[in-house]
């Protein structure tokens, strides 16, 4: 099983560069559907994923066909035309399948054909009436931080990596010293 984030058009570098930041976050492979809204060298792409690009797995397509025929598995649609919340989800019953997340372009989402065909697997994010919908990277980081809870990838990490600070650091930080690091920032 592996988790991966769908960007059916995506027209805007920097909620792409964020969404693949969350992918290497969340151990997700990427899938982007052409026609895209940027080059995937712009600058904006690469400050938005800072770092992380390297680590990054990601595919491009031609188009939905050509992403359907090469990639099986489960399929959830974030629509704000959806009837279900996102949290009703059991990802865990797709376990022996890739679970694939489905996010349409900014401006006109997922083709309604498309949406259609998967009314079962259309899903909304609760927001209030004063918003169509929420932002696209916001919506993926949601999504990945939903089904990685309950799918339990072991390769997260609940405390803070070795290779940065380490799980002790605020236990063991003289506090005087942590304070005088942050007026230094100031």
């Amino acid at each position: 099983m592996k988790l991966n984030v769908v960007l059916y058009h995506p027209e805007i570098p920097q909620n792409t560069g964020n969404i693949m930041r969350s992918c290497v976050g969340f151990h997700a492979k990427l899938h982007l559907i052409e026609p895209l809204g940027f080059s995937l060298d712009e600058k904006h792409l690469k400050r938005s994923s800072l770092d992380y690009f390297e680590y990054l797995e990601y595919e491009v397509y031609q188009d939905y066909s050509d992403f359907l025929k090469k990639n099986p598995g489960k399929y959830y649609f974030l629509t704000r035309y959806g009837h279900k919340s996102p949290n009703q989800i059991d990802f865990k019953e797709a376990k022996d399948e890739n679970i694939y997340l489905v996010f349409g372009a900014e401006s006109t989402g997922i083709a309604y054909d498309i949406l259609k065909e998967h009314l079962e697997d259309c899903y909304r994010i609760p927001t209030t009436d004063k918003v169509r919908s929420l932002n696209l990277s916001n919506c993926a980081a949601i999504l990945l931080f939903l089904a990685s809870s309950q799918l339990e990838d072991p390769e997260l990490y609940k405390d803070e990596p070795d290779t940065f600070k380490g799980k002790n650091f605020l236990e063991s930080i003289d506090v005087k010293e942590l304070s005088k690091a942050h007026k230094e920032y100031e």
